[in-house]
């Protein structure tokens, strides 16, 4: 089958599907693919700050998300030999909070399948970019279970679909990675009763661990470990490397001795940086995770891909009606965002380097 459109989006995750919305909401016509055959999948990056608070609000959909279930987090804790010692409370009243991304994504498309203009294809996985004779991208070629091949015809096609990019690969786009040096173990285990809703921090064996209250009752676990050292921690005794979680958060003992009982009870995310060498190609963008991979210092990602999208939507209404040329236009988008986002690299580097001077006594 053979669809046309104004803009074509691969990936439903936040950003891109925050972009179709705004687009479908000014009568652009949108299609929003998504490989996956369901919403919102569990993400681990679920943590909102002020600026993508600021967008949801901005554009209607902060309270409906509010409705379905978020969680503001009061304050950053520091935590040594199993007690707090330093604790920053947050002008703003909270200190972050937790939107499950399936809330988000709800949401969000609740409000743009609304609007004739917008589109959803779940389940679609591209396989190919079209080109006309200028070299220009015109289209995507895709494998849907149900209908087999299809083609979208396409004025702009953007790139949402994450730090593992299909489109940046077919339009063969160098992404230059950068190694911070740790990978990052996670898990998520039920909340000790009475547990205040917070970001706690510590210092174990000289990595950072982490722990983030969620909604619906639940704490995630960030834990820093030596890049590439997973495999040989793995051939070690278990029980002792998770003591030295209980030992720096002592009210979760209850929860981990129930819920992490293995090396199986973790998942390894391998923790990189990486900023695409360029983000337009020939009315093709990268937004989000595929332009620009953030390491989960500082919950950056999630809002900066929110922020991709709030600007684009308003730059692309000048080119359907202001007539402004469209190459030109997705390099504006560029020139904007990514000295922005080459200046928080640098910031997680040095938040990562700096980490352990929280805990060295004044």
């Amino acid at each position: 089958m053979n669809y046309q459109t104004d803009v074509c989006i691969i990936g439903a995750g936040p950003g891109g599907a925050l972009l179709a919305y705004l687009l479908a909401k000014q009568n652009i016509s949108t299609i929003l693919i998504e490989s996956s055959d369901t919403l919102g999948k569990e993400f681990r990056g679920e943590h909102l700050n002020e600026d993508g608070e600021m967008i949801l609000k901005k554009h209607h959909i902060f309270e409906e998300i509010e409705d379905l279930g978020l969680l503001r987090m009061s304050r950053v804790e520091y935590w040594k030999d199993g007690h707090v010692f330093k604790t920053i409370e947050s002008e703003l009243g909270h200190a972050g909070i937790h939107v499950p991304q399936q809330h988000l994504l709800q949401s969000i498309n609740s409000q743009a399948s609304i609007h004739p203009s917008y589109k959803l294809m779940l389940g679609t996985k591209v396989t190919e970019l079209t080109q006309n004779e200028k070299g220009q991208y015109t289209g995507i070629k895709a494998q849907q279970k149900s209908r087999g091949e299809i083609i979208v015809e396409s004025k702009i096609i953007i790139g949402a679909d994450g730090r593992y990019s299909t489109v940046r690969k077919l339009a063969h786009i160098k992404n230059n990675i950068h190694n911070h040096g740790y990978d990052l173990l996670w898990a998520k285990i039920p909340a000790p009763a009475n547990w205040e809703p917070s970001i706690k921090f510590a210092l174990v064996e000289h990595q950072q661990v982490a722990l983030f209250s969620q909604a619906k009752g639940f704490v995630q676990i960030g834990w820093n470990i030596e890049k590439g050292s997973y495999p040989a921690l793995r051939k070690q005794s278990f029980r002792p490397f998770i003591q030295r979680l209980t030992d720096a958060f002592p009210s979760l003992n209850l929860s981990i001795e129930r819920f992490i009982t293995s090396w199986s009870d973790f998942t390894l995310l391998s923790v990189q940086s990486s900023i695409s060498e360029v983000w337009s190609k020939h009315h093709l963008l990268l937004l989000g995770d595929a332009a620009h991979t953030m390491t989960p210092t500082g919950a950056f990602g999630l809002n900066e891909s929110l922020k991709d999208a709030d600007l684009l939507s308003d730059l692309l209404h000048q080119v359907f009606y202001q007539n402004k040329e469209i190459s030109e236009t997705l390099r504006q988008f560029e020139q904007k965002r990514k000295p922005k986002l080459i200046t928080l690299e640098r910031i997680q580097f040095q938040r990562e380097k700096e980490f352990s001077s929280h805990f060295i006594s004044s």
